[in-house]
């Protein structure tokens, strides 16, 4: 094998492509999609949280979360150096990429797949009773301190409006919002009771932090789907790709 883990291909990817970006010469900025799982809030150390997640918050990655895969966790590391290898490139040759990152938050909403998609998945688990992507959604509760939320409409949306930027570069969250495990659990149950949602998947990691979001909208960027549309539009996506909840 070429490279010895994930994240060493990972980054070898970004290197590769930001590299042919400066040598084409006509390239002017790199648009990144990051994952916020890149941006806990978690200390170094791995006890407790900062005050807040933001962009200057990176994943510790000596730390294995409690509900880590060898999957998850080779994902976290490879998207968490990955991101940091591309953002560098602004300080190279006198920046003449500019490089965009947008760690985005977990992705719902609807989709023009046929299938349902791995994050919607994780957002309907609590309904749907599937353990393996409700642990997923422990674990981001468990990295970033509570579910940042953003529709896929407003990813896309976010994408163009950072390429369409007189000059733009560094690091932007993209979420509109934050819940927790029993906050999602709770909008599911009031709004889907036909849904019986079990005790167990209404628990989770307790302990968390504050989000601040708004770089990206101080930049001018205007979210147009907020945690309801993102959640109803996500149980709509499901229906209609025929999930099924085991109630």
């Amino acid at each position: 094998m070429q490279y010895k883990d994930t994240a060493e291909a990972a980054v070898a990817g970004v290197r590769i492509i930001a590299e042919s970006c400066i040598r084409s010469q006509t390239v002017k900025r790199l648009i990144y999609t990051a994952s916020i799982l890149a941006a806990s809030p978690r200390r170094e150390d791995g006890v407790g949280f900062k005050p807040c997640l933001d962009e200057s918050c990176w994943t510790p990655l000596d730390v294995s979360p409690t509900y880590s895969t060898e999957f998850s966790m080779g994902y976290i590391i490879s998207k968490t150096l990955a991101e940091r290898a591309v953002l560098s490139y602004n300080d190279i040759d006198n920046g003449k990429l500019e490089v965009v990152t947008l760690p985005c938050g977990l992705v719902g909403g609807e989709t023009l797949l046929s299938y349902l998609s791995g994050s919607v998945g994780v957002v309907l688990s609590q309904l749907t009773r599937d353990l393996p992507s409700f642990n997923a959604l422990k674990l981001m509760q468990e990295v970033n301190g509570s579910v940042p939320l953003v529709h896929i409409e407003d990813v896309c949306q976010a994408h163009i409006f950072c390429l369409e930027q007189p000059s733009m570069r560094g690091r932007f969250c993209c979420a509109v919002s934050s819940l927790n495990i029993i906050e999602i659990a709770s909008y599911f149950q009031e709004n889907y009771p036909e849904h019986k949602i079990a005790k167990e998947f209404f628990e989770g990691p307790e302990e968390g932090s504050k989000c601040d979001f708004s770089k990206l909208m101080k930049m001018g960027f205007e979210y147009k789907y907020g945690v309801k549309n993102i959640l109803d539009d996500s149980v709509a996506s499901g229906r209609r790709l025929s999930w099924s909840s085991h109630s």
